[in-house]
């Protein structure tokens, strides 16, 4: 079942046993509060009852026990451990074998007083997975595609009558990242700006949003390959400002003029640029952003620049330089 299936069914009734994870935990936390809110009134240690790996052997004794004065008890699962295989062993562990068991065992038990939600981040396939497949809802909730988070924001922003282009959505997303929670974030932050019946545009976003340290980058390579010093530098001293560690932008800037070496490569070789750059399908819509860059320097400037970053980050780590001083040294050598 994938979440929006989960979520019309949600509005409905609620069954008996659910599985959620993927990476979008925003969508995760708004799943389970509607479960919450469907279920109705909770009284943590009654009828409600949160565990994790650290506990998760209380699992089976709070299943059995009632929930006293009310019809069922709602029980949720954070980060169980249950759906992880032993990588050493086919076999599931002694706890997975117990409540895989169990379930099995008391499917009507759990269909007449239990509300049973496991919430992970990860899971493999092993047998706890497969029970769960079989006897209750399995959904993966996995982080949403640009045209996908542009439908849910411009959805945010009907409900507040604020009108929004694509475009302008689009732009928040490259500018702010694909995270759901942070562009709610940010999108509310431009509704209270606009207001009721306003319009957010580009330069509103451009004023306002928080920039993620990836797309500063994007802004500090441009002035690189314009060979425009000031520029570049006057981008450094901004994530400083906002205390984004150096020893964090010493890796960005490698990571970034990685794949942009990668990305001309791939480009010359006519390699596809996503799989070169194993790009996650929601961070497709940068392809066209790492060709333009990479365009902008030959492959031996990738080249230099790496090296001149590996360099930075040894001597760094060993005194022989500041961090600070080295960045602006590469930078000014390079422009």
């Amino acid at each position: 079942m994938n979440y929006d299936s989960l979520d019309r069914e949600l509005n409905t009734n609620l069954r008996s046993m659910y599985l959620l994870y993927g990476e979008e935990q925003y969508l995760i936390d708004m799943a389970v509060k509607k479960i919450k809110k469907k279920f109705g009134e909770l009284l943590l240690g009654i009828n409600y009852i949160v565990l994790d790996e650290t506990n998760i052997n209380d699992l089976i004794p709070n299943i059995e026990m009632p929930a006293f004065g009310y019809d069922k008890k709602l029980i949720i699962v954070k980060n169980s451990g249950l759906f992880k295989k032993d990588g050493r062993k086919k076999a599931p562990t002694e706890i997975q074998e117990r409540v895989g068991n169990y379930i099995a065992d008391n499917i009507s038990i759990i269909d007449e007083g239990v509300i049973l939600v496991f919430v992970e981040k990860e899971v493999d396939k092993n047998s706890v997975y497969d029970l769960l497949e079989r006897t209750g809802i399995v959904c993966q909730i996995d982080l949403l595609k640009p045209n996908q988070l542009v439908q849910k924001l411009k959805k945010v922003c009907s409900l507040y009558k604020v009108n929004v282009s694509d475009i302008a959505l689009n732009h928040l997303i490259e500018v702010s990242g694909t995270n759901l929670q942070d562009l709610m974030n940010e999108i509310r932050k431009l509704i209270e700006y606009v207001g009721e019946n306003g319009t957010i545009t580009q330069k509103d976003i451009e004023l306002l949003a928080s920039k993620q340290i990836e797309s500063v980058i994007f802004d500090l390579t441009d002035s690189l390959g314009a060979k425009q010093t000031n520029k570049a530098l006057e981008v450094l001293d901004n994530l400083i400002y906002q205390k984004e560690p150096l020893q964090k932008i010493l890796i960005t800037l490698y990571n970034h003029f990685k794949k942009l070496y990668l990305c001309k490569e791939a480009v010359k070789l006519n390699k596809d640029v996503i799989v070169s750059l194993n790009l996650k399908p929601n961070q497709t819509f940068l392809v066209t952003k790492y060709k333009k860059q990479s365009s902008y320097f030959k492959g031996d400037d990738l080249k230099y620049l790496l090296d001149e970053l590996v360099n930075l980050d040894y001597n760094s780590k060993i005194g022989n330089i500041d961090i600070d001083v080295g960045l602006r040294s590469i930078l000014c050598r390079f422009c």
